[in-house]
């Protein structure tokens, strides 16, 4: 495992694999795991030719250290692309597509135009509406290349590559956060936070050049790039990946991949599981044989203990071991892996749930009743983790929960040309001198060694003196309101209106489908009231069901709760009913009508 944080660069480790492995499988891409043409293999040595030759071609173009904007659909283009960039010195800019939204559209220009990048790097199928984007945003002199198109690459012979000036320092990735849709942040990640981050990864779940990684993750996202792409890469392993919307089509193929493709660590956010749990029919489940998945990642969201329990239930018959699912803990800001513990069945405690609202993990005696089931998100693994009193920045003993605050070698350099933030969350200093802590904006705790993720501080409510997890809130209503389904919700706070002027309110917003009738959806919405009150006694200003789809979330899925306030504030949510208290929020008249409007289609 040493040979990873010794390796000079990412880029020399690669190509050593592709000198000692000439043929062996490096990736492979698939659309469909039951076909013969449903899967696409490509070598270390062709994987190494492609980017050496995309690396000459960049040479000529862009100096070291420039950024390179990435637009591909998942595939394996963008891993010689990729690759390409660190065989050439640039720094790589993973991006989703600019998509068909304008948020969307939107949010990749503002990475663009952020990263400073000079060149952008797409494929042939793709590269009409990439350079239609690159016209809407008024970027005319960014060059775009489709690195795949007949000719493209012509002149650009891989034999001409030279290794560029690398060591652990170099800047190899700005890795975008998803934050709110107008500022994402580019996180600077260097060689050596990617090698550091593969090294932890392989510790923590026992990976090494036999096991075989695979997953649905998109490539741009920090689990799908961090943890699903580059760790087998460099440890000589391969990896197999289909795209997301594969998955979200037929959640099936996914398990079907793992099986056909023996793979061996596979990591998901929880709703993929829930998902499957739903959606994987009998049928589908009595052709699987999961019996070598031996870590199946869940993270990068709330890890719901019914979830994971409901899926190694489910797919138990298929060979599943409960020691496989590994509920696990990771962000951007530190290149992906903080926690996580393989081969050991995934543990819960229940805990006391007033306690936990005035920041006290407490679980309950064992027999007891009640409380909230907490999931632990594994050891802490290659990073140093203390919890902290966001406001007093004292350390929290073990037991109290506050924000997470990391420090250690996988952690990034900060978030590009934002000196400011990056004095306040990457150099965080603790009420008793010590400094260089990153702050998460996680709240957590660590308990008998285990870290417990609890929710973010700045989607906590503050009600009535009360600190409420919103996502606790939305589960809840789900549990209880089963039209609902799977689909989003988010909760957040407003300030109340005249005579309770100075107080929060919550605001719930959902999205339904299949509820028309306007006297449904009101008795719904009366519905779900009553549930928040009855189970959180949370002060209610407005219930507003929205369609499918209108929960606006980040790129890897988290609902946008900021963002969500925010369009409710403006009037921007067009909500198919709306049931408001007019004396607490006489505003919402003005931005949704009656109370009991409601809209056709829902």
């Amino acid at each position: 495992m040493a040979a990873l944080v010794t390796a000079p660069s990412v880029t020399a480790l690669v190509r050593e694999h592709a000198q000692n492995l000439p043929e062996q499988g490096a990736a492979a891409f698939v659309t469909d795991p039951d076909r013969a043409d449903g899967v696409s293999w490509m070598t270390y040595a062709e994987f190494d030719a492609r980017a050496r030759r995309v690396a000459v071609w960049l040479r000529d173009r862009v100096a070291p250290g420039e950024r390179v904007l990435l637009l591909y659909p998942a595939g394996l283009d963008f891993m010689t692309a990729f690759f390409g960039c660190l065989y050439a010195g640039a720094v790589a800019v993973p991006s989703s597509l600019p998509g068909r939204f304008r948020h969307e559209r939107y949010r990749v220009g503002r990475i663009a135009g952020d990263s400073g990048a000079v060149v952008v790097l797409t494929d042939a199928a793709t590269l009409a509406d990439v350079e239609a984007w690159a016209a809407e945003e008024e970027l005319p002199g960014l060059q775009v290349l489709a690195t795949d198109a007949p000719g493209a690459l012509d002149g650009a012979a891989a034999d001409d590559w030279t290794m560029p000036p690398t060591d652990h320092a170099t800047l190899a990735v700005l890795q975008y956060t998803s934050g709110s849709t107008g500022d994402p942040k580019g996180v600077m990640i260097t060689h050596g936070n990617l090698l550091r981050n593969a090294q932890s990864i392989a510790t923590a779940f026992r990976l090494d050049a036999t096991t075989r990684f695979g997953g649905w993750i998109p490539h741009f996202h920090d689990m799908g790039l961090m943890g699903l792409i580059i760790p087998p890469l460099l440890l000589g392993s391969s990896t197999v990946v289909m795209s997301p919307s594969a998955f979200l089509k037929r959640p099936h193929h996914w398990l079907r991949m793992i099986d056909k493709f023996d793979v061996v660590f596979s990591a998901a956010p929880d709703f993929a599981y829930e998902l499957c749990n739903r959606r994987v029919t009998d049928a589908q489940l009595a052709e699987l044989d999961l019996s070598r998945w031996r870590c199946a990642g869940d993270g990068s969201e709330p890890v719901r203990a019914a979830v994971v329990e409901r899926f190694t239930k489910r797919f138990a018959p298929a060979g599943l071991a409960v020691e496989a699912m590994s509920p696990c803990y990771g962000m951007a800001e530190a290149t992906l892996f903080v926690a996580g513990s393989p081969s050991l069945a995934p543990l819960v405690r229940r805990v006391d749930a007033a306690a936990l609202e005035r920041h006290e993990f407490r679980p309950v005696e064992p027999g007891g009743t009640g409380g909230r089931e907490m999931v632990s998100c594994g050891v802490p693994q290659g990073i140093e983790v203390i919890v902290v009193d966001p406001a007093t920045r004292e350390v929290r003993p073990e037991g109290g929960v506050g924000e997470i605050w990391l420090r250690g070698d996988t952690v990034g350099q900060g978030y590009w040309q934002r000196e400011e933030a990056n004095e306040r969350q990457f150099r965080a200093v603790t009420a008793d001198g010590d400094g260089g802590y990153l702050r998460t904006g996680d709240l957590g705790v660590l308990y008998e060694g285990d870290l417990y993720v609890t929710g973010r501080i700045k989607d906590t409510l503050i009600l009535r003196g009360r600190n409420l997890y919103p996502q606790d809130i939305e589960h809840e209503i789900r549990v209880h309101h089963p039209e609902f389904g799977q689909l989003a919700g988010a909760c957040f706070a407003v300030p109340a209106q005249g005579p309770n002027g100075g107080q929060d309110v919550l605001v719930v917003t959902h999205e339904v489908r299949g509820v028309k009738d306007p006297e449904r959806q009101r008795e719904l919405a009366e519905a779900v009231r009553l549930t928040v009150a009855r189970e959180f006694g949370a002060p209610i200003g407005a219930v507003l069901l929205l369609r499918p789809g209108a929960v606006r979330k980040t790129t890897s899925g988290k609902v946008q709760r900021s963002a969500m306030r925010e369009l409710f504030t403006t009037g921007a949510l067009e909500p198919v009913f709306a049931l408001y208290d007019a004396q607490v929020l006489p505003e919402a008249k003005e931005r949704f009508g009656a109370a009991d409007r409601a809209k056709a289609g829902a």
